[in-house]
């Protein structure tokens, strides 16, 4: 396989052969290397910038069934050697566990697709303190009520994944990132102040947002939550608000990862198959979108990374399985070791404003605070902001509240998905009604 520099390929390949010389059975080796920029701008004037480039590597041996662990941001030969001794050295003082050991050689990826993810730029400081200027400034603009800045930020990052291992995989593969956000703060005439935000981030530079039109959502969404009240306690329908209704796929993906299961706590054991969710959600997995910021040709243990349901008409139809829990759990991985990869929620048809009007009367979420999920029980409990929902139309802003229920209700209870499903993350989500949570204020 190819896509990586020649050398981090070499250097991995001398990696392995020190560890088999080393005494080890098997043996795996992970190398990065980054290089990036941010520029913060605040209030108008430069705040921090920053360049960094760096590079490491971990290796990971199994002697009789023994695993042992080493990393080191020292490439030198001298250094790569101690490594290498010093993970062979842990292996020999760790009991042996017999579902430890690399993937299987069928399961490894035999081609590594093309993802379209590199796309470097060669960039100035000074555009991307103009670029982060420009975001600060749009959001500034938008209201003589906003009073103060979080600031501006631009930033862009380039790097390498080359993984090998002794079965005689070897992959690697380089990506850019690009980013521009704003955070501002509005105050009101008794003194009360209000923040909000709003972002963009790509693979390629030309698939960025304005970073004018990210200032100026950023501004609008902090004006609009001036004049916030509490509410009281009710059992009412709740929206979630697309960027953040991706947490409630986040969760799912907790309770179904090889750990949780193994350990038996997570709220979807033995779920697999069950009706988790509402008949109609389907959850996507699809690891080899073109420019996909979750996009990759393989897990971190070299298994192919393959499209696929999740969840399909409500139902669960599988797990998230590294090798070491397939194993634990006499199954087959599932691709993956580091997580999931462009996880989303198919969306439905109704637009933001159609989801109120059929909400009618509730609580509208934009903002998550804090994070009291329990991953065994399935209880969910959060702080959150947003606005009160009346006849299908937003009344008011309101905060300090917290919304509940639990996850297992909340998956079974969706009444409607939202269209504005955008990719700014790995796992993403069009806005999500859920029928009834209990809300708590004042």
């Amino acid at each position: 396989m190819s896509g990586a520099p020649i050398d981090n390929e070499a250097l991995a390949h001398k990696v392995l052969e020190r560890a088999k010389a080393h005494g080890a059975e098997q043996a795996e080796v992970g190398i990065r290397s980054a290089s990036g920029l941010s520029a913060e701008v605040r209030l108008g004037e430069v705040d921090a910038l920053e360049y960094h480039r760096d590079k490491g590597a971990s290796v990971t041996v199994f002697i009789g069934n023994a695993k042992g662990s080493a990393s080191s941001s020292d490439m030198s030969d001298d250094a790569l050697e101690r490594t290498v001794e010093k993970a062979c050295a842990l292996a020999r003082q760790t009991s042996p566990d017999p579902c430890n050991g690399l993937a299987e050689r069928e399961y490894l990826a035999i081609e590594t697709p093309e993802l379209d993810l590199d796309h470097p730029v060669d960039m100035e400081p000074e555009e991307a303190i103009e670029r982060a200027r420009t975001c600060e400034e749009a959001a500034r603009n938008v209201d003589s009520r906003i009073s103060n800045s979080e600031g501006g930020e631009f930033s862009w990052a380039r790097g390498t994944v080359v993984y090998a291992n002794s079965h005689g995989f070897l992959g690697g593969y380089t990506g850019t990132r690009y980013g521009v956000s704003a955070a501002v703060v509005a105050a009101e005439d008794d003194g009360a102040m209000q923040r909000d935000f709003w972002f963009s981030s790509a693979r390629a530079l030309a698939d960025l947002e304005d970073a004018g039109d990210v200032g100026r959502r950023a501004g609008e969404r902090t004006v609009r939550r001036l004049g916030a009240r509490r509410l009281g306690t009710a059992k009412v329908p709740v929206l979630f608000e697309a960027p953040i209704a991706g947490s409630l796929l986040s969760h799912l993906v907790s309770a179904i990862r090889g750990s949780s299961l193994y350990r038996r706590s997570s709220f979807l054991v033995d779920m697999a198959g069950e009706q988790v969710f509402s008949p109609g959600i389907t959850i996507h997995e699809q690891p080899h979108r073109k420019r996909g910021l979750g996009s990759v040709p393989f897990d971190g243990e070299g298994v192919t990374t393959e499209e696929r349901d999740l969840v399909a008409d409500g139902v669960l139809t599988g797990y998230c399985l590294d090798s070491y829990a397939a194993r634990k759990l006499d199954m087959t991985p599932t691709g993956h070791a580091g997580g999931v990869h462009n996880l989303y929620l198919q969306p439905g048809a109704h637009d933001p404003q159609a989801l109120l009007r059929e909400m009618g009367t509730g609580l509208l979420v934009t903002e998550l605070i804090g994070f009291g999920v329990n991953n065994v029980t399935g209880d969910y409990s959060r702080g959150a902001a947003g606005f009160w929902v009346e006849n299908g139309e937003i009344a008011y802003p309101v905060e300090e509240i917290t919304i509940a229920g639990n996850l297992k209700d909340m998956y079974q209870n969706i009444a409607a998905v939202g269209s504005d499903l955008d990719f700014r993350g790995n796992i993403s989500a069009p806005s999500v009604l859920i029928g009834e949570m209990t809300v708590a204020g004042q």
